[in-house]
Parts: structure tokens; sequence; C-alpha cells
């Protein structure tokens, strides 16, 4: 696939995915159309997005208005909390498919495991079942912990490419993507900047005097740095092209060392054990 401006990682799938992409949660579908348009001519050449989001529908429009082949565009979507089980997620991405109006999906995932249901593991099945037919080429997840992540594997053997989760200077998820990464799963940060928390954060501000950069492109920078895939998301476009601005430069060993004192292993988000 063509890679836009973002270099490529290749993935357990076999699949090559631009590591950074553009996340549209909270995007209407009023807006979502025009700035996913002005997105592909920065040079984005992923889109996440989700039944949950509600756009889906955009976002193949703008597929289909662009001047891109449709195999140079990694299109993500995830099942939501109500579609688990195996039938019914079945469903769910033959909907996600229709408003999509795609052929075929880059990469489903499931968007939260939802424990309490009991459900993750026939979802899972669902999505195996999705690439055997063709109907998507990568499956993957979202917010899954160690102990759900064994569990789909052990009981399909077969293992996710992604797994998707809260990840920001504030929240690293250090063990997670050790874990991740023994197992071969790529980490993507979702809330990769933290909706801005840390713009005023004297060593992120240090940084960017250092690099002549801003606050959110030196922390979209740590991600691709350490190895994350990263959905930075914008209702802007001035902010499209900062966000995707940040290949001219890299973080230093002493400057990874800074950010990593940020932790503070508070989440903002949801906890995934008890949603």
């Amino acid at each position: 696939m063509s890679q836009g401006l973002s270099p490529l990682l290749t993935l357990n799938s076999g699949q090559s995915i631009p590591q950074l992409g553009l996340g549209v949660y909270k995007l209407g579908n009023d807006v979502a159309a025009d700035l996913l348009h002005a997105a592909f001519e920065a040079g984005y050449r992923r889109i996440d997005t989700a039944a949950f989001y509600g756009n889906e529908q955009a976002v193949g429009v703008a597929i289909r208005a662009s001047s891109l082949p449709r195999e140079e565009i990694f299109v993500t979507t995830k099942i939501w909390n109500e579609d688990h089980g195996l039938a019914r997620a079945a469903e769910a991405i033959d909907e996600s498919l229709a408003r999509l109006e795609l052929d075929y999906l880059d990469m489903v995932m499931i968007h939260w495991p939802k424990p309490h249901l009991n459900l993750f593991v026939e979802t899972w099945q669902a999505l195996e079942k999705a690439v055997a037919s063709g109907k998507v080429l990568g499956i993957g997840v979202s917010n899954f912990q160690p102990t759900h992540l064994k569990q789909i594997i052990d009981s399909s053997g077969t293992v996710p490419a992604i797994n998707q989760v809260e990840l920001n200077p504030g929240f690293q998820q250090a063990e997670l993507r050790k874990f991740n990464s023994g197992l071969g799963i790529a980490t993507e940060a979702w809330s990769p900047i933290a909706r801005g928390v840390f713009n005023e954060n004297p060593i992120i501000a240090e940084l960017a005097k250092k690099h002549s950069k801003s606050p959110s492109q030196i922390i979209i920078r740590w991600h691709l740095d350490i190895g994350n895939l990263v959905i930075p998301k914008t209702a802007t476009k001035s902010r499209l092209h900062e966000n995707i601005s940040v290949f001219d430069f890299k973080l230093d060993q002493e400057d990874l060392a800074a950010i990593s004192t940020l932790e503070t292993g508070i989440r903002t988000g949801l906890n995934p054990d008890e949603f």
C-alpha cells in the first residue's frame, strides 16, 4: 500500500499499516467527510472508526470521494458492546460494511472485552470467520487486558494483530506494552495526547522548545519512537497538518527518559476490567 506520509509497520497478520493514523471519535457525519478529505490531502492513509462513533457512513463517503485507490487506505472499525456473541458480531460486521459501502475492512476490533458478558471469545470467533470469508483482512482488540488476551488466544490459537488501549505520557502502560510485544501484538494508543492536558507541562514544554515543535507534536513523536501505533483525533484541519508533521525529527534517549517521569498510573478513561 502507499504509505502517505507515515512510515509503515508490519503486523503479525502480514499487513502493512501506517504507524500514524487519524481517529474520528466524536466526529459527526456532517463534518467527518469534509475533514477526511483534508486528511487524505495532508497525507493520512489510515482511518480509525467504530460502529459506536456513528460516522462510518461519512468515512465511506470520504473514501469513495477521494482519488486514492481503496488499497491505499487502511480502514479500522470496531464491534460495539451490544453486538457481542457469535451470530450478532457477524451481523455487526456486515452492517459496518454496509454503512461504509466497502467490499472489505482492513481491520476489525472488539471495542471492549465486557468480561461480565463472557462473550468476547465468541465474538472473536466471529472475527476469525470474517477473515476466512474475505470480508476482513486483519483482526484485533481494543481495551483488552492480559487475562482477556490469554482467553482468546488459548481458545482460538489466533493472536490479535493490534491491541488498542488508552496510552499517553501520564498512563504509559509499560507492562501491557511489554506483554503485547512478547506475543507479537502491536500496541495502539487511543487518547494519545490526553486531550491536551500536557500542553503546559514543563517537561513537554521544554522538549517542544528544544525541537521547535508543539507539545502535541512532541507527544505524538514519543509514541512513534517507543513503537506505538497512534491515532490522534482532531476536528480542525490545521491540527491535521500539525499532528502529521512529526517525521522530520526524533526524540533522543534523554528526551524519552524525561517523558518517562510523567507516569502517574491514572486512567482518564474506563477500566476494561470493570466496564
